[in-house]
């Protein structure tokens, strides 16, 4: 019975959107006659996009590039129902539709410039967006968290991984909206805001936890919704009008996305901010802050990626770990290639290695990738572009990538020096995009495994210091005064 109920509760929003449908069907059937009835005017249909522009940063921007960064829905226009008798029926918990006020529908006049106003209007989104992100974090917790672990759909410590620190992060944005609001003089405006951010900024630290852990998230997510009660509850939740549309992930991913559009949001206001205002000295010293804090979660979360993925390497051979798998620190990007033989590789770019693997699964169902080639240490990389068109390799290279109709797209070759086994792979890219991302950067980490290497062995050869100098060079530093007074004794 009580499962009943939850479930009731959960899709109420959605038989009342059925009933309406309803309504609508008949409403059109009636005014296909004549009639004097009184229909109120359509409403306008509103769209709301949030695109969130990545920080040009490889970690947070690779984990967002396997969810959908644009928020967007559509409503089509039509004729409203016929007024009911009945009593108008309590708005949802959640609505369907953002609501895309922006701060001049607020006021009823002002004398501001046309970039005071421009400074206004990014402020006030910078409060609404705070507003927005607190509204999707308790949803996440009261129809997602809540519901599936009352309901066993997933045990609690599986529910702890997948929603990691979300829960803490409530009360610190609760807390930036509450600051925010307080600045809003009485004819709404605000004047000083970079003395607020400088003050709350450094509690974003908390991201550095809850972005570490979104790549381990995302794994078992992934895993846990091949189950059916699993797949089953996520999808009702997504066709209900509380979600609009979006999936759990989508609502995971929310807090990084706000990250990484501070900064955005900073340089706008600073653009509108003039050069005798109050905020000249404090925007600058807030956006750097930002930035700063946004680097390392960056990093944290590169690390944290970087060690998710070399645990999940299975070594078919021993001297396929090479220490430069274990040394590597990040990843400059992974993904699927396709080999000569047209078969499906997934491809991993270590700050120091390149390794080909086969993808699988264990025996708990968790991600694997099966180490299928000898992996390449990055310093003895080649890198060959293959033109399109060119074979290549003969006819076999033709047919396995295009199947022996159309010519040889988006391919490059790797291949190693410096062995006495030496290697070399075609692989090919999805399209031309991809298949740019790959090649640069593998020419980035060739160079920079290179110049490593050349600065390591730089320091070998270098001669130790003269210690007989140590004493040359302290007197050089003594002040003159000193050096003076002491000719004098």
């Amino acid at each position: 019975m009580a499962s009943k109920e939850k479930n009731d509760f959960l899709f109420l929003d959605e038989e009342d959107e059925e009933d309406n449908n309803e309504k609508t069907a008949e409403h059109k059937k009636d005014s296909e006659e004549p009639s004097n009835k009184r229909v109120r005017p359509v409403a306008k249909s509103n769209s709301l996009t949030g695109v969130i522009t990545p920080v040009k940063t490889p970690a947070l921007k690779r984990i967002g590039q396997s969810i959908t960064r644009s928020i967007s829905f559509r409503t089509e226009a039509r004729p409203l129902p016929p007024a009911s008798l009945r009593s108008r029926q309590k708005a949802p918990l959640f609505p369907r539709k953002r609501n895309s006020q922006c701060w001049s529908d607020t006021v009823e006049s002002h004398d501001l410039t046309a970039k005071e106003i421009k400074r206004q209007e990014v402020i006030y989104e910078l409060t609404q967006g705070e507003r927005q992100l607190i509204e999707d974090l308790n949803l996440v917790k009261k129809v997602y968290y809540e519901p599936m672990l009352k309901l066993d759909i997933m045990t609690e410590s599986e529910l702890g991984q997948i929603f990691g620190t979300l829960d803490s992060l409530i009360p610190l944005h609760e807390d930036f909206l509450i600051r925010l609001e307080k600045l809003r003089g009485s004819e709404k405006t605000v004047g000083e805001v970079g003395p607020t951010l400088l003050n709350w900024f450094p509690c974003l630290d908390a991201y550095i936890t809850y972005c570490c852990n979104q790549v381990e998230a995302k794994a078992l997510l992934d895993q846990k919704k091949h189950e059916k009660g699993v797949e089953r509850f996520l999808l009702l939740c997504q066709e209900s009008p509380f979600s609009r549309k979006l999936d759990l992930w989508n609502f995971l991913d929310l807090p990084r996305s706000r990250l990484v559009k501070y900064p955005l949001l900073l340089k706008e206001i600073m653009k509108c901010t003039p050069p005798d205002h109050p905020d000249e000295d404090a925007l600058p010293d807030a956006l750097g802050l930002i930035l700063s804090i946004v680097e390392e979660v960056n990093k944290k979360t590169g690390e944290a990626e970087c060690q998710f993925y070399r645990r999940g390497l299975a070594y078919m051979e021993e001297s396929q770990r090479i220490p430069e798998i274990q040394l590597s620190r990040f990843l400059y990007c992974h993904g699927e290639l396709k080999n000569s033989k047209g078969q499906r590789l997934h491809v991993f770019l270590f700050e120091l290695a390149l390794v080909l693997t086969r993808p699988g699964e264990d025996r708990e169902g968790g991600q694997l990738y099966q180490v299928s080639r000898q992996p390449f240490p990055n310093a003895l990389l080649n890198l060959e572009d293959i033109p399109d068109g060119e074979a290549g390799g003969g006819s076999a290279f033709r047919g396995a990538f295009t199947g022996g109709n159309d010519k040889v797209r988006n391919c490059f070759r790797v291949s190693s020096r410096g062995r006495a086994k030496a290697q070399s792979h075609s692989l090919q890219a999805n399209d031309s995009f991809n298949k740019q991302q790959w090649t640069t950067c593998l020419r980035q980490a060739i160079i920079q495994s290179r110049d490593r290497n050349a600065q390591t062995s730089q320091s070998l050869l270098s001669p130790p210091p003269d210690t007989s100098l140590y004493n040359l060079a302290e007197l050089s530093l003594n002040p003159p005064t000193e050096m003076t007074s002491h000719t004098s004794r």
